[in-house]
């Protein structure tokens, strides 16, 4: 069993607990034009399984001339990987990766030892309005990992796998869940998923993980005889059989979890890592701003400007 905070030999067990361990409602946060939801990291839960941060996009509707507009900044101890219902973003980063992150798309960049990009709607999709509605999520990184060098992969949304039947479509992102296996590299045990659920369809959550949790984006679930409605995160008790089933309006929710990493993450801006040291490290780097020759470079092709580190 790797470590998981929530794992206390004094807690009660089987019939005296219920199987929702936690309940996170996310916190709502103003980008400049649109809203955020964070649901992970939260206080009572840093991570689900091996991912550590949970960003709800929207939905939102950007008039033209207007949009998302992040400039180059960077990453370490994680990887990335943002998924859209709605919209397009335009991603360039240090390897010199140039592509369009569209609807039910995997574009999965893996920070390593380091890596910079930028996320932007431009070009001439910038000048039509644009509707945008997505998840972006950060998985840490295992240790023997951490120092790896920064890898970008691509899947097309038919490239993944697509599960039908019963009143529910659920389409595999990352790693391997239900029989089947997403196609990009991960680096730990990992499922995450986007499931389509009609009136009264049921899903099971996947018993051959650790830890495990669901995100409701659209609609309401029933979980044990509770009703949860679109904006909650529920996390589950390792080795319980969970099923959600779906409200009269069907529901659209995000599975996600896996082997729970080996040991906590420290969290700094956008840095992840293990040990204190390591974030020290990274912050000196990117306040050198040596782009020729330092640890980090600027986007080719989006390298006149950048996001300065927060004050220490």
């Amino acid at each position: 069993m790797s470590w998981n905070p929530a794992l206390d030999p004094e807690i009660p067990i089987g019939d005296a607990v219920d199987a929702i361990e936690t309940v996170i409602v996310p916190r709502a946060r103003d980008l400049g034009g649109f809203e955020v939801r964070r649901a992970l990291p939260a206080p009572r839960r840093q991570m689900v399984g091996p991912f550590i941060f949970f960003d709800q996009m929207g939905p939102v509707e950007f008039l033209a001339g207007k949009g998302l507009d992040v400039r180059p900044h960077p990453h370490i101890g994680l990887a990335t990987v943002t998924y859209l219902y709605k919209g397009k973003i335009h991603h360039r980063d240090s390897l010199g990766t140039d592509q369009w992150i569209e609807q039910g798309a995997v574009n999965w960049m893996v920070a390593g030892n380091g890596i910079t990009h930028s996320e932007r709607i431009d070009g001439e999709t910038a000048r039509s309005p644009q509707s945008m509605f997505g998840v972006q999520t950060w998985v840490a990184l295992p240790k023997d990992h951490e120092d790896a060098d920064a890898v970008f992969e691509h899947a097309p949304r038919d490239a993944l796998p697509l599960l039908e039947g019963e009143g529910k479509q659920l389409r595999l992102i990352l790693g391997s869940a239900y029989g089947e296996t997403a196609p990009v590299k991960v680096y730990s045990e990992t499922f995450y998923a986007d499931a389509l659920l009609e009136a009264g369809a049921s899903i099971p959550m996947p018993e051959d993980h650790e830890d495990r949790g669901l995100y409701v984006m659209t609609g309401e679930v029933t979980v044990s005889g509770q009703t949860f409605g679109a904006g909650q995160m529920l996390v589950f008790r390792p080795g319980d059989r969970i099923s959600a089933r779906a409200g009269q309006a069907g529901a659209r929710i995000m599975l996600l979890g896996g082997a729970t990493m080996d040991g906590p993450r420290h969290i700094w801006w956008n840095f992840v890592a293990s040990s204190k040291d390591r974030i020290e490290a990274a912050k000196e780097a990117w306040r050198a701003g040596d782009w020729a020759h330092g640890r980090f470079r600027l986007p080719p092709g989006d390298d006149q400007e950048f996001i300065p580190a927060p004050p220490r």
